[in-house]
Parts: C-alpha cells; sequence; structure tokens
C-alpha cells in the first residue's frame, strides 16, 4: 500500500515543490540542516571558549568530536520543542548527553538566540550564495539576449498602447541592468548581514565577566563570519534588508515575467517561453501554450513581497528581546529564500530558450499604418512650421489614419503645409519605424560595457 504524501504547503509539496523551489535551497532549510547549523555554532563555541581559556580544552576537543547532528533524536526533539516553545534547550540536553562529562560546558555564557540567530546567519550566507550564483547565470542570458537583439525592431508600448518604436535588445538590456544592480546589491549586503550573534541573556555578556568580547570575536572567527559591533537580539534591520532584497530581485522577475505573458498572447505573438512536450498544455484546449513559468515567477514575486512587508514588522520589537516578531522571521526567511530559487529557476529556463519571433515584431510595429512614428514626422517639420502648428498639422494626419484613411505616409503627402517641406521619399523614410530607433542600440552597448566594468569592479573587490 502507497503511503500517502502528508506535505501541506507548495514549498514542501511533491507537487509543487520543485514549481516554488529548489532542492539546493530546500537543503539549506531543511530540518537537518537547521539543527546540524544549531550544533555548528554550539561546538564553534566551545572552542572559542576555550581557546579564551574560559571552558578547558579538552572538554572543547570532546564537544567537537562527540556533537553530532545525525545521531539525534529527531522525534524527541520536536516533542520537547513544542512544549518549550524553542529548540535550542531540548537540543542542549541531547548534545550533553553525546558529550559526556564534556557535556557540562556545553552553551556556556550563551542564550537561545545567539545559537539560533548565528545559525540563520550560516543559513543565509550559504543560501545568498545560491540566489548570487542564480542572479549572474541570469545576467548571461539577459546579456546574450540584448546582445543578439540589439537591433531588432519592435514597438515600444506605453499604458499598453503603441508608442514609439525600439528593439527587443533594448528591453532586454533593461531587464539586464535591474539585475547587474541585484548583483551589486547583494555585495554591498554581505557584511552587513553576514556577522555573527553573540551577547547572552540581555546582550550584555556578562556571564563571561572580561573574557565576553574575546569569545565573541573568537566565535565569528570560527564560524567565518563577521564580527558584531553591538548586540543584535533586538535590531533586525539585517535580516529585514536581506528578505526586502529577495523581494527587489523577484520583482524584477515579477516585471520580465508580466512582460513575456503579454507579448506571449496570441494579440502579439512576439515572445514564447521554449518549447517541452506537453509543458503549459491545457487538459481541454489541445491549442494552448500557456507561459508557465512566466506564471510562477509572478507568484513568486507577489509572495516575497508579503514576506517582505513581514520583516518590515517584525523588526518592531520590544525591549532587549523580543515576544512575537522575532517567530515570525522562522516564516519569513526560509519561505523567501525558497520562492525566490525557484523564481530565479523559472527565469533560467524561460529566458534561456526564449523564442522570440522577429517577423511578428516587424509586423506588430507597422499594424498602426505609421501613427508609431507620428513623432518623428512632427519634429522634422518643426524647424520649418515651429513646434505647435508641426504638432497640430500631424495630429489632424493621425485623427484621418485613425479613421482607417491610408497610412500616415499618404495623408501626410497629400497636405501642402508638409508637402512643401518634404518630398514624398523623405516622408516615406521618416514613417518607416525602423528608422526612428533613437539610441536604444547604443543604450544596449552602454548596459553590456557597463556590466562588464562592474564585474571587474567586483572580481577586484573580492
Amino acid at each position: 500500500m502507497h503511503v500517502r504524501p502528508a506535505s501541506t504547503t507548495v514549498l514542501d509539496s511533491i507537487l509543487f515543490r520543485d514549481a516554488f523551489g529548489t532542492p539546493a535551497m530546500r537543503d539549506v532549510f531543511s530540518d537537518f540542516a537547521r539543527v546540524s547549523r544549531y550544533v555548528e555554532v554550539e561546538v564553534a563555541l566551545a572552542k572559542a571558549e576555550a581557546r579564551c581559556g574560559v571552558i578547558p580544552p579538552e572538554a572543547a576537543a570532546d564537544i567537537e568530536r562527540l556533537a553530532k547532528a545525525d545521531e539525534l533524536d529527531f522525534d524527541l526533539l520536536g516533542k520537547e520543542t513544542d512544549l518549550v516553545g524553542y529548540p535550542i534547550l531540548p537540543l542542549v540536553h541531547q548534545l550533553a548527553t553525546q558529550c559526556g562529562e564534556a557535556g557540562r560546558y556545553l552553551h556556556w555564557g550563551a542564550t537561545t538566540q545567539d545559537i539560533m540567530d548565528t545559525a540563520v546567519v550560516l543559513q543565509v550566507r550559504e543560501a545568498l550564495a545560491i540566489v548570487e550564483q542564480d542572479v549572474e547565470a541570469l545576467r548571461e542570458i539577459l546579456a546574450g539576449l540584448a546582445r543578439r537583439h540589439r537591433g531588432t525592431p519592435m514597438a515600444g508600448r506605453t499604458h499598453l498602447q503603441q508608442a514609439l518604436p525600439i528593439t527587443f535588445g533594448y528591453k532586454a538590456a533593461i531587464w539586464l541592468a535591474m539585475f547587474d544592480r541585484h548583483a551589486e546589491r547583494i555585495a554591498q549586503l554581505e557584511p552587513r548581514v553576514l556577522v555573527g550573534s553573540f551577547g547572552g541573556a540581555a546582550g550584555t555578556l556578562a556571564s563571561l565577566g572580561d573574557k565576553g568580547l574575546a569569545v565573541q570575536e573568537a566565535l565569528c572567527a570560527e564560524l567565518g563570519l563577521g564580527v558584531p559591533v553591538s548586540t543584535w537580539h533586538v535590531a533586525r534591520d539585517g535580516f529585514a534588508e536581506t528578505v526586502n532584497l529577495l523581494a527587489l530581485i523577484t520583482g524584477s522577475l515579477g516585471k520580465i515575467a508580466l512582460d513575456v505573458m503579454i507579448m506571449a498572447s496570441t494579440e502579439f505573438g512576439e515572445l514564447y517561453e521554449p518549447f517541452t512536450q506537453g509543458r503549459g498544455a491545457s487538459s481541454t484546449m489541445p491549442q494552448k501554450r500557456n507561459p508557465i513559468s512566466s506564471e510562477l515567477m509572478l507568484a513568486a514575486a507577489k509572495s516575497v513581497r508579503q514576506h517582505a512587508g513581514l520583516m518590515l514588522d517584525a523588526m518592531i520589537q520590544d525591549f532587549e528581546r523580543a515576544t512575537g516578531p522575532w517567530h515570525a522571521e522562522w516564516i519569513a526567511i526560509p519561505e523567501a529564500f525558497l520562492l525566490t530559487a525557484g523564481a530565479l529557476h523559472q527565469a533560467e529556463f524561460a529566458l534561456g530558450g526564449l523564442v522570440v519571433d522577429e517577423d511578428r515584431m516587424a509586423r506588430n510595429l507597422r499594424l498602426s499604418d505609421g501613427l508609431i512614428v507620428a513623432e518623428a514626422v512632427m519634429m522634422q517639420l518643426a524647424p520649418a512650421l515651429g513646434r505647435q502648428r508641426a504638432h497640430d498639422v500631424v495630429y489632424a494626419a493621425c485623427r484621418v489614419v485613425a479613421e482607417g484613411n491610408g497610412t500616415l505616409s499618404d495623408v501626410l503627402a497629400r497636405d501642402p503645409d508638409v508637402a512643401r517641406s518634404l518630398d514624398r521619399a523623405a516622408i516615406d523614410r521618416l514613417t518607416d519605424p525602423a528608422n526612428y530607433l533613437g539610441l536604444a542600440e547604443q543604450m544596449v552597448d552602454q548596459v553590456l560595457a557597463s556590466r562588464s566594468r562592474g564585474s571587474e569592479k567586483q572580481n577586484t573587490s573580492r
């Protein structure tokens, strides 16, 4: 008889977990990984205190040798955590048993939040490395799209109406520039967030006397973390900044997803997610090719935004140790990272194999019978007629075209004011959308050059 799946959320659901997360990120925030990080911090603390003369060196050596996460009774740990409200006291009880006589030196001078917060920092460090790697992969994909379609003309749209011609490379370069900035933000964030937490009961390290700061520094050195300038038990800006950065990243993914979804609609038909047999299929409509990855990216963006708000709310904490806001972080941080990893994975798939229909872009660019380049004609006529008169002449011509009475080129050619300034060849040239791309291509070059300089600078700083 098959065992029935018992998971309840999309993040661990057999059906949905790989749509909204990745195996690598789930490993970072699994229960076993979480508890292993607690053990890692407890062992590092013992080694740091031995180095500072707070506990016997042989006790620290025994703790390092005997404290094993994979030998814990997780069922018991779960039951006792439910009873106590926190996992560290039940964990220390089991570790103390594992370590024998040395166990009495475990958790010396620490408080539960020291261990849990430092463990979360270790998880965040690992998780940010995954996000950073995925962002870099996506930047490569977007740079390729920008470079390849630098001069591919298409309709630029404002308020969902055709506005002026652009190139698809220009659009991709704008997407790329967002992720260049996100890469920079990750690098800038890490020194602020990847710091240890060790302050004792009320954050003053009183239980360790004059050895407190030395132990704190030694603990952070053991774990490869920065040393805090002050206790941050109730100063949660670092974790809040982290999740809000994830909201920025997924927000950018959501913007891209929305563009792709609209451009993949039947009426546009300019972009398609890569074809994979069965992906995006409908149970009733065989013709459907739904933009599944984009839909998942958009859903993730909306969800991470909620967690960003939750983290901002959790910053408001009472006195020297919070009551409930701290617990909200336990929900927001893992889920935000999982959703971000899932969205980045979907973006790499969708954009890495994006189908760009250049012919359809060209046809759509001509849908308005030249109206999309009305500005070009107006600006060319302005020196001869004056800007306002040129605007009125072209505006009147646009109304005629909008009513179905010919192309903009034909209507303008019949206007005597226009004919005195421009011959038919000039009018045809001005009303060809491919001739009015502005500095779109140069802007693509600018973004690509900026990315190269940024990568060199980032590598040097590291």
